[in-house]
């Protein structure tokens, strides 16, 4: 009986994370994949803003690495171009206005691997009751948003 109970509070802690999760994207306005259940208050949500598109059949693919990769190797030459700017003295002002575009295509970056990881692991973590995966998926997004 207590291995029960304790399954169904693990899987409150699941769907609780998953919700904070989806409420996360909402608020930053990012296109996400979810499936409806008769639990969800799908429509409050809704009230609350952003946008998404309804997905099936996840798997544990991420269909951005290769763009990601790319926005990554950009904001590299462009950290690269800053750290020039730094060497030979450049204005300071010009050099926070580019260090804040890096930092911009960094967290843009980040965005995409959030919901790629989203949209794909978490769905299958939720599914498979994995608390784990979803325990490091939080603290992963509360290190992110820092």
């Amino acid at each position: 009986m207590a291995k029960a109970k304790k399954s169904m509070v693990e899987k409150q802690q699941s769907a609780d994370v998953a919700e904070q999760a989806h409420r996360l994207a909402h608020e930053l306005g990012l296109a996400h994949g979810h499936s409806h259940t008769e639990e969800n208050d799908h429509a409050q949500i809704l009230e609350n803003g952003g946008t998404h598109d309804h997905t099936e059949g996840h798997g544990h693919h991420h269909p951005n690495s290769k763009a990601v990769s790319n926005r990554l190797a950009r904001a590299i030459g462009h950290l690269e171009a800053v750290k020039r700017m730094v060497d030979r003295e450049e204005d300071c002002a010009e050099i926070l206005i580019q260090l804040a575009a890096v930092r911009s295509a960094i967290n843009n970056a980040g965005k995409v691997i959030l919901m790629d990881h989203l949209n794909h692991c978490i769905v299958e973590a939720v599914e498979d009751d994995d608390l784990d995966k979803i325990k490091e998926f939080g603290d992963a997004i509360q290190k992110f948003i820092k």
